[in-house]
């Protein structure tokens, strides 16, 4: 056998076809045995709860012996240390990047290193694979500038493909405790109601509601657990109001503040705020179906009308066609016989 060019191999579009059915065939099967080797995300996400709440209440006793240590978890990792030697929190300081990391789940001091340490190394890697890829693998005919377009397009993808990657955790999560908060506002207010005190109510609500979502489960353990241990408890209702950042928490945790503030009742409160947050879900249903109609249009252009134009005017083609044949022919029979 004689030498592969591996770059011709490598970029044939057999090649490319085959490596692309493999990896769909790959996710399929990965797709179905999925629930077989799912793991329970709620307890997982419970016992990171619980380490809060262990961290809180360690927190509680030191201020109360008046300990001058700090408690805080350390990021020991190999990352922090390289986010450290290379001061790339510094150089790559985002304000609000502790907050949306929170929004999005993820707590804690190695979250933070791990996306400085992304946003500084990604948009090398993209950079560079582009830079391989357009200029010794396969250039597509593209000039100089469109080289240099792509290789910057590279380094911009690498550089925020981090914050784009956050802002749709974030956007998830909020979408799964939003679905199940009215639900959660109700059994809350039943618990109220039959005698249970505010925190007594989180923790059921936040064991029932895991079936549902196990992020608005995961919140609601983290308040229990603030309302416990913090000293200001309407300090966990804030951090609740800007953990998920949605206008339902942050008015429920406004009613819960006052509730507390001047002694109103807890039921009448939530029974407002549920009230409220299940019109909110309504509206925001009503919204999506009334933007239905303008979304299909570009599909129903696309897809719909091309084949309703087939349907409608293509007996209408072949017959036009077959007379024309007919005619053609004929004619073509007179003219014999005249010859003749």
């Amino acid at each position: 056998m004689g030498n592969i060019d591996w770059v011709q191999f490598l970029t044939d579009p057999l090649t490319l076809a085959s490596a692309l059915a493999c990896v769909a065939t790959f996710a399929t099967v990965l797709t179905l045995a999925g629930p077989v080797f799912d793991n329970d995300k709620l307890t997982s996400r419970l016992k990171s709860v619980s380490n809060r709440r262990e961290e809180l209440r360690k927190k509680s006793r030191a201020a109360l012996d008046g300990e001058k240590k700090s408690i805080r978890v350390q990021d020991t990792s190999m990352t922090k240390k390289v986010v450290d030697r290379l001061d790339l929190a510094k150089m790559l300081e985002d304000p609000g990047v502790q907050k949306k990391l929170i929004q999005a789940g993820l707590r804690g001091p190695k979250p933070i290193s791990i996306f400085y340490l992304c946003r500084f190394a990604l948009p090398m890697v993209f950079g560079l694979g582009a830079l391989i890829y357009i200029w010794f693998i396969n250039d597509h005919g593209l000039g100089f500038n469109m080289k240099i377009g792509a290789v910057v397009v590279g380094f911009a993808a690498g550089f925020y493909g981090p914050n784009i990657f956050v802002e749709n955790l974030i956007t998830k999560r909020r979408t799964s405790i939003m679905r199940a908060f009215p639900d959660s506002l109700d059994m809350m207010l039943i618990c109220v109601e039959s005698g249970m005190s505010i925190e007594q109510a989180f923790a059921r609500v936040g064991e029932e509601i895991g079936s549902a979502s196990v992020e608005l489960a995961e919140e609601l353990a983290l308040t229990t657990a603030e309302l416990s241990y913090l000293q200001d408890r309407r300090q966990a209702y804030y951090n609740l109001a800007e953990r998920t950042n949605h206008p339902g928490v942050k008015g429920v945790a406004m009613a819960l503040v006052q509730a507390e503030k001047y002694g109103t009742p807890m039921g009448a409160a939530l029974r407002v705020m549920a009230k409220e947050n299940r019109e909110m879900r309504i509206t925001e249903a009503e919204k999506k179906a009334a933007a239905l109609p303008a979304k299909l249009t570009v599909p129903m252009i696309v897809f719909f009308l091309p084949v309703l134009f087939l349907v409608i005017l293509g007996p209408a083609f072949i017959k036009i066609d077959a007379m024309g044949l007919g005619k053609t022919k004929s004619g073509a029979i007179v003219e014999v016989e005249t010859r003749e």
